[in-house]
């Protein structure tokens, strides 16, 4: 107790166990609006029976209470939020509502990866842009490898793939988890069938990426959450204060080595680093192709006869700076 200035009660209770109590949970303070819940449980119930379009809206549910039981008390933003989280339960309760749950997602190594794209802040010889930053994060391991771009166009999205799998040094042998990016889908068809483009097509069988697609909207943003956020980490942590660069290619350098540095980080509460589970991961993945993926737009020109020449097809490759 003198050494460490703390109470008897304290060291009684460290001597009887290393583990610190759980906090009790404080009982939830009374509103104003307990009194009135049972009757607001009452009108729900009964709009379970009632015709979709005559059912009780939070206003009329607040009318009901002034009017027919006087609470002048209540407040309508009380009902309100009361309504919103009362109503999908006594559904659940009737057995007509969806249960919502969430299980926590296991992956076996080498064998699933997620890819996003996130918007950054660089003043760019002297000049504060946006940029975007390319993100694969292999899903066992966290590896995750990025690259900055001008923009996240088709040519970005190729390059970024490029880069990161060289990185890797293979390609995951199940899924990849994307968005609805337009540099690969071309049309939602419906919940998981899509329309793809027919250049990132060609891409994904010359490098054999089994790419699987989120539901669109917010109903598919846990997904793919350990790339968002691996990229919200990663500006938090890299781009805090704005990174002051002459060119890309020299923020780009800067990246790579703090992608080497993070590997060093342990994610959450797991007992190693990312490095050792990635050493676990990284013979697992598939090889890479021996020949290369021309990354770049090509456009075929045709010269007419207005112009005095023979018809030749050219091609002009478009690079992403």
């Amino acid at each position: 107790m003198r050494e460490y200035g703390v109470g008897f009660r304290t060291v009684k209770a460290a001597l009887e166990s290393v583990w610190p109590e759980p906090r009790k949970k404080p009982r939830p303070r009374g509103t104003r609006l307990d009194a009135y819940k049972p009757l607001i449980d009452q009108m729900l119930r009964a709009d379970l029976d009632a015709p979709r379009k005559q059912r009780h809206t939070v206003k009329r549910i607040f009318d009901r209470l002034l009017d027919e039981h006087g609470a002048e008390a209540v407040t309508y933003p009380m009902v309100r939020a009361y309504v919103a989280d009362r109503r999908p339960q006594i559904a659940v309760e009737a057995g007509r509502g969806v249960v919502h749950a969430f299980i926590p997602q296991s992956h076996r190594p080498g064998a699933e990866a997620e890819v996003d794209f996130g918007d950054v802040k660089v003043r760019l010889a002297g000049e504060q842009v946006t940029c975007f930053v390319f993100a694969m994060r292999l899903s066992y391991s966290g590896k995750a490898v990025h690259r900055v771009f001008a923009s996240c166009g088709q040519e970005a999205f190729l390059e970024g793939h490029v880069h990161a799998l060289s990185v890797l040094g293979g390609v995951p042998t199940g899924k990849v988890r994307y968005d609805n990016l337009r540099s690969a889908v071309s049309r939602v068809l419906s919940s998981r069938s899509r329309v793809e483009n027919e250049r990132w097509t060609a891409f994904r069988s010359h490098f054999g990426i089994d790419a699987a697609y989120c539901l669109p909207g917010i109903e598919g943003a846990h997904e793919k959450g350990g790339v968002e956020g691996q990229i919200g980490w990663f500006r938090r942590n890299h781009m805090v204060p704005v990174p002051e660069v002459a060119s890309l290619a020299e923020l780009n350098a800067m990246i790579e080595q703090w992608d080497e540095e993070d590997e060093r980080r342990r994610i959450g509460s797991r007992p190693r680093p990312v490095s050792e589970y990635f050493a676990v991961e990284r013979p697992l993945l598939q090889p890479l192709p021996d020949e290369p993926f021309e990354t770049g737009r090509l456009f075929s020109l045709r010269w007419t006869a207005s112009a005095r020449s023979v018809s030749v097809p050219t091609a002009i490759r478009c690079r992403c700076g």
